[in-house]
């Protein structure tokens, strides 16, 4: 990444300190005049600043007043360093009635300001309804725009995408981006030195987890025949190794260079050994049809009770996506079960 000297450091000490006020929230229905909000200040002299990223490279002219954000974590980072989007991402998996999150909501609300407007991407960044928003900056760190989307975006304002592939993005990278584009640099220094600390002592309570051979995976009661297993660069897996395990020999045997994701087939179920294996279903009714599986029930961690399937959609969400915001909930409602898994309870 490129970018001009930053400004000696002006901000407060701590995220609580630095949400403490707030300027007027946005509106809640898309094409409504969101009012924009910021709770803290930019470095002196943080702009212009220009971010490469794996679709070209960005220059931000000055400091951003109307933020959107594409992903399912961007809006987190950009809210960690006090700036409230005026448009996120639905979350229609593991989100709330209001396609949020409940540490998003709690952020916001401490903010004392109103949530952004929400629109889905199911078919694709929805670029009409982030045009209808007028945002003069949008960040796509840890998202999944095309080249071509990111050209029609590109039109409507600046577009921070991703440093490398989409959707693997890890949490530090996206808010070292996100601080350089809107300017808060120093800030994002103090939020990242925070979370690590919250990591940090997670190691230290939880000292099963150091060394500790993990495959994170994903098992389907609806199709029995495959295993599926997530790389290292996968968020969800890079996070269980900040907190001290490693990957399996398995995992890189299933998937190619370069990808995120891979298969094998259950036939080969026995030989995936680890520690602990984790996923996420659906219903706790798919936990017992896969551990009864002839095949997936081969798997030598849910064979000897050294698993975890998440069943909460919402601490799935979080263990998925994590962020400067959701960390704390891993931490407190995740980590937990993973250690139990360990064990064997």
């Amino acid at each position: 990444m490129k970018r001009t000297l930053a400004g000696p450091v002006t901000l407060a000490t701590v995220l609580a300190v630095a949400l403490a006020g707030c300027s007027t929230g946005s509106t809640s229905d898309t094409g409504t005049a969101a009012e924009p909000t910021a709770t803290t200040t930019a470095d002196a002299d943080a702009f212009p600043v220009t971010i490469e990223h794996a679709l070209g490279e960005t220059t931000i002219e000055s400091e951003p007043m109307r933020v959107a954000t594409l992903g399912w974590t961007d809006q987190d980072h950009a809210l960690s360093l006090g700036v409230v989007p005026v448009g996120a991402t639905k979350i229609t998996w593991g989100g709330t009635e209001a396609g949020s999150t409940a540490w998003f909501d709690a952020a916001v609300e401490e903010a004392g300001a109103e949530a952004p407007v929400r629109y889905d991407d199911a078919d694709g960044a929805p670029i009409d309804e982030v045009a209808e928003l007028a945002p003069d900056l949008i960040l796509a760190t840890n998202s999944g725009i095309t080249e071509a989307e990111y050209a029609k975006l590109s039109k409507i304002a600046p577009v921070v995408a991703y440093p490398e592939a989409p959707w693997t993005t890890d949490w530090k990278t996206s808010l070292e981006m996100v601080g350089e584009a809107l300017g808060r640099t120093a800030l994002a220094d103090k939020v990242e030195a925070d979370t690590e600390a919250t990591i940090e002592e997670a190691k230290a309570d939880n000292p099963e987890l150091q060394g500790a051979e993990l495959i994170y995976g994903y098992l389907a009661a609806t199709d029995l025949s495959i295993v599926g297993m997530y790389a290292p660069e996968d968020p969800r897996v890079s996070i269980l190794r900040d907190f001290g395990m490693v990957d399996a020999p398995a995992v890189a045997d299933a998937i190619k260079p370069g990808e995120f994701y891979g298969t094998v087939s259950a036939e080969k179920s026995a030989d995936l050994d680890s520690d602990v294996f984790l996923t996420w279903v659906d219903s706790p009714d798919s936990v017992e049809t896969i551990a009864g599986d002839k095949l997936l029930g081969q798997i030598p961690a849910i064979a000897n009770g050294n698993w975890y399937a998440e069943t909460d959609k919402a601490n799935a969400m979080a263990s998925t996506n994590p962020t400067p915001l959701s960390i704390p909930v891993i931490v407190s409602d995740f980590l937990p079960r993973v250690v139990e898994a360990l064990e064997g309870a």
